[in-house]
């Protein structure tokens, strides 16, 4: 699976809404999930980074998120809620823009729901690295890139190669 799929910073793609998936398209959607997970494993390979993909980043105006910390997970019309005042800075990375680092604020802590592929409902409490994670992945869902939250015009770095 070439990294070439992923769609790239200026895509226009990448700045619009993705629409809600409905249960009886999750068949249908199978392809591209198998794509995602495929593109989150690749963007590791070569980069030694990649925790997550959204579909738009596949191509896909879809609200679904691919997720591979520890297991290959699927994320299906992400809701995230109750976020904490408390906010943290980080170094934010993203598969659209690999060799940019982009200086962000998220909230340390969130909650998020979401369906599985067998439409089962989950509920998550999120905290540190992946509340920043879902908030990047949920921020793609709404046609919001980090480069657009950077803490300033000055808060941009290139990611040193491997």
């Amino acid at each position: 699976m070439p990294l070439s799929e992923i769609r790239k910073l200026g895509d226009p793609l990448l700045y619009k809404v993705s629409r809600v998936v409905k249960q009886g398209e999750i068949e249908t959607l199978r392809p591209l999930i198998l794509k995602m997970h495929r593109l989150i494993l690749e963007f590791r390979k070569k980069y030694g980074a990649g925790r997550a993909i959204a579909a738009p980043q596949a191509g896909e105006l879809k609200r679904i998120i691919c997720l591979n910390v520890g297991e290959p997970q699927v994320l299906i019309n992400v809701e995230i809620y109750d976020e904490s005042d408390e906010m943290i800075e980080i170094w934010d990375d993203c598969m659209s823009f690999p060799e940019l680092l982009v200086k962000v604020k998220r909230h340390k802590t969130c909650k998020v729901k979401f369906h599985d592929m067998n439409w089962k409902e989950h509920a998550w409490e999120l905290k540190d690295d992946l509340s920043e994670l879902l908030q990047h992945e949920y921020d793609h869902l709404n046609g919001i890139l980090a480069t657009q939250k950077a803490i300033s015009v000055k808060h941009f770095k290139w990611r040193k190669n491997k």
